[in-house]
């Protein structure tokens, strides 16, 4: 009955009638679900009968505009891009990919094709950056015993070279390098994802949940700029950085789930002591 209760709250949390007072626990009163058409006897199932949605009022359709805002803004953007998808013209095979971050950065990467002294001085310190990233991430299990994110980099990057030799895209016809970029020299590498943003996000991370917030937001600039730099000399497509991104943010979270399995498994063998 607990859990037809809690997916009832669930179901009627985007409807009008849907109120929580503190002392509650999750409960949702008769009317609100009788207002929703939530069945608290089956769980909310809707087989026998309309689906909620279907009994909203324009008051509900009002309430959900307003204070629902986060999810109606992500619906406008579905239904704009799925008008765009189907609207684009596919880039032919003989053209190079279109990647609007190469669009914005023109005048940058313009400048550093220009002026190769200004491009291996920003490849250094962008590889000095990439060795205080390494830094921090090995120094966190072997100097403070704390393995989480030197697991999430070794996730990470295993995961990145499963994914960037099974689609091997083609480097950028305007691509800029520099040998003092990382990897040092102008060798060969995976663009797909992009490590140097994974690994910033990883150890940006790991800082706030040591509550190192300014370490924590000076990789944070730290890695826009690598960002910006890593669009301008064409070293990586923009979906490249964007799934670094979320790549980081992903394999952190697996890494602390997989501590947090292995600590579970540990206690429950008697090999672990709790406190």
């Amino acid at each position: 009955m607990k859990t037809a209760e809690a997916t009832a709250a669930t179901t009627t949390v985007l409807s009008r009638g849907y109120k929580r007072s503190p002392k509650s626990n999750g409960k949702v009163n008769g009317t609100a679900a009788k207002k929703t058409g939530v069945n608290h006897c089956n769980g909310g199932d809707i087989s026998n009968g309309k689906a909620s949605f279907m009994k909203w009022t324009l008051d509900d359709v009002v309430y959900v505009a307003k204070y629902h805002r986060l999810p109606c803004f992500f619906a406008a953007w579905f239904l704009f891009f799925i008008y765009v998808e189907y609207t684009l013209r596919m880039v032919p095979d003989s053209s190079p990919p279109f990647d609007l971050g190469f669009v914005v950065t023109r005048s940058f990467h313009r400048a550093l094709a220009s002026w190769p002294e200004l491009n291996s001085l920003l490849a250094a310190l962008n590889t000095v950056f990439v060795a205080m990233q390494s830094v921090y991430i090995i120094g966190t299990w072997v100097v403070e015993g704390r393995p989480r994110a030197t697991i999430s980099a070794l996730f990470m990057f295993t995961c990145r070279g499963i994914l960037g030799y099974s689609t091997q895209l083609p480097l950028p016809q305007e691509f800029v390098g520099s040998g003092m970029d990382f990897p040092v020299g102008n060798v060969s590498f995976f663009l797909f994802y992009s490590g140097h943003v994974a690994g910033s996000v990883i150890a940006s991370l790991d800082m706030r949940r040591m509550q190192r917030w300014e370490l924590a937001w000076l990789f944070d600039i730290l890695n826009v700029l690598q960002a910006v730099r890593l669009l301008g000399t064409r070293g990586h497509y923009t979906i490249d950085l964007a799934v670094g991104v979320g790549a980081g943010i992903l394999f952190d979270s697996l890494a602390g789930k997989y501590i947090e399995s292995r600590r579970k498994s540990a206690v429950a063998s008697g090999t672990m002591k709790l406190g």
